[in-house]
């Protein structure tokens, strides 16, 4: 019986690699893009993040001034709880709770709107890139293009060349 597997499995093998050439050639020119350095490097993704930092910086600044302000009324709190009456510690700490809720409200929907914007942004890019992955196809007669791969010869790797077109569109 194990012999019989053996077989049956080298047969599969010899059939596979005599398939090989044939499948290569039926691919035809293929080329590798890295998405993450179209959205890191070009033009268009620079400008991207310029212009989401500028979007973002006030509120970013308000809330590191907010929790700066609850970290400096805890630490008072802290500093002349042992002179204050029970019912003025109690209600500043309830303050200082309802604050640091407020704040997490408030860093919660910052997140959200930057990733929503993020989101945007990226889907802005990701279309455009998409033609210029066709002009670079088109002009080395590609026959497919492939997303991160987890090895690329450099000799078909098109990224340079789709961050070069992405640049060039308008």
């Amino acid at each position: 019986m194990k012999s019989k597997n053996s077989f049956l499995m080298a047969l599969a093998l010899a059939a596979a690699m005599l398939s090989a050439p044939v499948f290569a050639e039926d691919i035809g020119r293929i080329g590798v893009v890295n998405s993450e350095r179209i959205f890191k490097d070009s033009n268009m993704a620079k400008a991207s993040q310029t212009r989401l930092q500028n979007e973002f910086a006030k509120r970013e600044k308000e809330l590191r001034d907010d929790a700066q302000k609850i970290k400096t009324a805890a630490e008072k709190l802290d500093k002349e709880a042992a002179v204050m009456t029970d019912t003025e510690r109690v209600r500043r700490q309830r303050e200082l709770a309802d604050a640091d809720r407020e704040l997490q409200r408030k860093q919660r929907e910052f997140t959200e709107d930057v990733n929503q914007r993020s989101f945007e942004e990226r889907s802005k890019i990701a279309q455009k890139a998409n033609q210029a992955l066709k002009i670079v196809a088109e002009a080395r007669k590609l026959d497919l293009i492939v997303q991160e791969a987890a090895y690329v010869n450099p000799r078909i790797d098109v990224t340079d060349e789709v961050i070069k077109a992405l640049n060039n569109l308008k």
